[in-house]
């Protein structure tokens, strides 16, 4: 008979491993800035220009977000 613990154990890996398989996939860089207003070149393995594109885009993705829970 199984223990307890062990149940516990092996049901806590399950979650573990379903929730690594479903987590979100990181994009690759972009070569293009992904601030909408921007499309300069991005510098180096970013997806933005400067950080201020950067900040700027990770400040509207967070209002959509915020706009699609409510």
């Amino acid at each position: 008979m199984a223990d307890i613990i062990d149940e516990a154990n092996q049901e806590y890996d399950q979650h573990l491993t379903a929730a690594i398989a479903n987590r979100a996939k990181p994009l690759p860089p972009s070569p293009i800035c992904l601030n909408g207003n921007c499309g300069e070149k991005s510098v180096g393995n970013t997806s933005y220009c400067c950080k201020e594109c950067r900040e700027d885009h990770e400040k509207e993705l967070r209002a959509k977000r915020q706009r699609k829970a409510a």
